[in-house]
């Protein structure tokens, strides 16, 4: 394992530091380490999907595709910007 140093800002140091005693801990170290973990695990699971979703381009094809894109449309027709 290697130290390092990361800046944080001192009210979430202030937070980390807290949740560590009431988990029992000494540091944060382990909750920053727990942190950062799910944090790659995520951003893996989103690029995956991406990923799926790109093979799919150009699988719908003739009136499949209109009837996706008229839905598509139809949808967004609904949402107001405000």
């Amino acid at each position: 394992m290697m130290r390092t140093t990361v800046e944080i800002p001192d009210e979430l140091r202030a937070e980390l530091l807290a949740l560590a005693a009431k988990r029992g801990l000494r540091g944060y170290s382990e909750i920053v380490k727990e942190a950062i973990t799910t944090y790659l695990k995520q951003l893996r699971k989103e690029n995956q999907i991406k990923k799926q979703a790109l093979k799919l381009e150009g699988v719908w094809a003739g009136e499949d595709a209109e009837k996706i894109a008229e839905s598509i449309e139809s949808a967004w027709s609904g949402w107001k910007i405000k």
